[in-house]
């Protein structure tokens, strides 16, 4: 499992011009089921995706994020192996 650490490397304004696209591609992570949670970090200086699969198939699909793509956030890869879970409700856990 995987966490990808984005940093944002370009002022908000020119996030604010890829994010439509950004959160389409995030959709589409969670839909193909390789991205299993995203959000951005407070205050608003990048965001922490988890993700699963091969270290080297999160890479690639980590560097075709809009955001990376263009220039306005670069990522960090961190592997962790699971080995604890607490039983939560999406539903809260998302609100």
């Amino acid at each position: 499992m995987f966490i990808i650490s984005l940093t944002y490397t370009a002022p908000i304004d020119v996030l604010d011009h890829h994010l439509a696209d950004h959160r389409a591609w995030l959709d589409q992570g969670i839909a193909d089921g390789w991205l299993l949670l995203a959000g951005r970090r407070e205050p608003r200086t990048g965001g922490i995706l988890l993700a699963q699969g091969t270290k080297a198939d999160i890479q690639e699909k980590a560097a075709t994020d809009p955001f990376v793509v263009n220039g306005a956030a670069s990522f960090e890869l961190i592997e962790f192996l699971p080995a604890r879970a607490a039983s939560v409700n999406l539903d809260t856990l998302l609100a």
